[in-house]
């Protein structure tokens, strides 16, 4: 099995690098074959530095040349097992998924967790303020760069598998540990498996500001389903453009101008229309619903609330849903891929 690693700037890569060399895989890593090249001309090794060069060999040699020297070693050393690290640019997963047994993890946290951590470390290469971060975290994404420059942002949404490094240690340990358990059967979780079809129901939305999808499930079992757009019968967004960006409203606020009626929402009514309990079920959802949307949910007796996201217009609904009863759980995001095997 090759695991290929990317992910933001500090979020926590080497943590996975680690349980899986514990594993018994083999580390490589395309930095390391940057900071070669680096030694070798007696260029000062610093994060901009590195960038650089690793830029110049993309134009040189192409986008995709260090996936290809890191794909010819496990082929020539026969290596069963490897651990891809430093994977920046979509044509090295392309270069690597030329590999059989070929998957590529991202590991993530918001930037605040991610500039502290920075500092703890004390890298001599690492920025020191939180300007000088923001300029190097988004030029790793990719923006205002070459198609041969760096693009993290890009390699991150074709990743399997995404771990949210935003704890402590030992929770992150567990994620790795469970991720590490379901890439041994390929299966998804239940959470996984019905998170995922809410995210395909989302892209019916016609929102322009957020697509939210929203499934009832009852004993492992799809009751309905929901997504954000408008009355039935009237003209959406799409066609109409956002009518709360015609107001100037923020985000979270001034739903009763809007066109749509929320995914919950339409998920609960289909429920209603067809005559569906809902009583005891679990709702899973894109994001955290607001209130108007929570006490609809408790209503319709559902008892469980899963989700991935946070919403601007959620405040005090978690803290609403579990006094009226209702659990409350949130999930990884889940992988934006479907595994064929036809």
């Amino acid at each position: 099995m090759i695991i290929g690693l990317t992910g933001s700037i500090a979020s926590g890569k080497g943590i996975v690098s680690e349980f899986l060399k514990n594993k018994g895989f083999v580390y490589l890593s395309l930095s390391d074959e940057v900071r070669e090249v680096a030694r070798r001309n007696n260029i000062e090794i610093t994060r901009e530095n590195l960038q650089k060069i690793g830029n110049r060999l993309r134009e040189e040699h192409g986008s995709g040349v260090l996936g290809k020297l890191i794909r010819e070693k496990i082929i020539s050393e026969k290596y069963p097992n490897v651990i891809v690290d430093g994977i920046r640019n979509p044509a090295e997963i392309d270069e690597l998924e030329k590999l059989k047994e070929f998957l590529i993890v991202c590991v993530d946290a918001p930037p605040e967790i991610r500039f502290k951590r920075m500092i703890e470390r004390n890298r001599e290469s690492d920025p020191k303020t939180w300007e000088e971060f923001m300029v190097i975290d988004s030029r790793d994404k990719g923006i205002g760069e070459l198609s041969t420059g760096q693009n993290v942002g890009k390699c991150m949404a074709r990743a399997k598998f995404v771990l949210i490094n935003d704890k402590n240690l030992e929770e992150m340990q567990e994620k790795i540990n469970q991720f590490y358990i379901k890439i041994q059967n390929n299966r998804p979780s239940w959470d996984e498996y019905f998170m995922k079809m809410t995210s395909l129901v989302a892209e019916r939305s016609t929102c322009h500001r957020h697509h939210v999808g929203a499934v009832i499930v009852k004993n492992k079992r799809v009751l309905t389903t929901g997504y954000n757009g408008a009355v039935r019968g009237v003209k959406d967004c799409l066609e109409l453009g956002c009518r709360k960006d015609e107001l100037n409203l923020a985000s979270g606020f001034g739903s009763e101008e809007c066109r749509a009626v929320h995914a919950e929402q339409n998920a609960i009514i289909q429920a209603a229309l067809h005559g569906i309990n809902t009583e005891g079920a679990t709702l899973y959802c894109t994001t955290i619903p607001c209130r108007m949307c929570a006490k609809e949910i408790v209503n319709a007796g559902i008892k469980e609330l899963v989700t991935y996201s946070d919403y601007a217009g959620a405040k005090g609904s978690i803290e609403f849903l579990e006094q009226c009863g209702v659990k409350f759980r949130k999930t990884d995001r889940p992988s934006n891929i479907i595994s064929f095997k036809d």
